[in-house]
């Protein structure tokens, strides 16, 4: 591969956190998402995006085709809260690196996030059920906080089957306090 698509890539991520910004709105975090993904116009995360651009899906996996890894990425989730893999750190006890739980601010965004990423890269092809299709063909490979992905996990299911205007009203009220997430009773 070796053109590059700065137009189509700066449009496709332009459009992407555009709408992430309009979701974290409707999700009552709007502020935080005015700070959405900057690290993908960085020369780090940019160019790569631009050499690997497909439309159909992240150019970070291009770059994972050609050299087995993707640096743009590793770039990107280690600057960007509301990646799961952002959260995580060594236990003192296993000393091994172990997932963390997400603040819930950073759980609606990265809602809005996956939402919006889907939209963009499947287009006309988009329903409420897409987002929590992908997200069960990773689950068995994933490594998050139980907690986390739990939460995530019931956003997405009330997504798929009451829609985006009362899941999004819903998130509002997790946000304010006023609900709960939690397998803990």
């Amino acid at each position: 591969m070796s053109e590059y698509h700065i137009k189509e890539h700066f449009l496709t991520i332009t459009r992407h956190r555009h709408l992430v910004i309009k979701h974290c709105f409707r999700a009552g975090i709007g502020f935080q998402g005015l700070f959405h993904d900057l690290s993908k116009y960085l020369p780090e995360e940019f160019f790569v995006g631009a050499k690997y651009y497909q439309g159909h899906r992240s150019p970070n996996e291009g770059e994972r085709d050609a050299y087995g890894y993707s640096k743009a990425w590793m770039h990107h989730k280690g600057r960007n809260k509301h990646h799961f893999e952002y959260w995580t750190d060594y236990d003192r006890v296993t000393r091994k690196l172990t997932p963390v739980q997400m603040p819930k601010r950073y759980v609606t965004e990265m809602f809005c996030d996956r939402v919006a990423a889907g939209k963009i890269y499947q287009g006309d092809a988009y329903t409420d059920r897409s987002p929590i299709e992908y997200f069960e063909r990773g689950r068995a490979t994933r490594v998050i906080h139980p907690e986390t992905s739990y939460q995530l996990e019931y956003l997405l299911r009330m997504l798929a089957e009451k829609g985006e205007k009362k899941t999004f009203a819903y998130i509002r009220r997790w946000n304010n306090g006023k609900v709960r997430i939690s397998r803990e009773k």
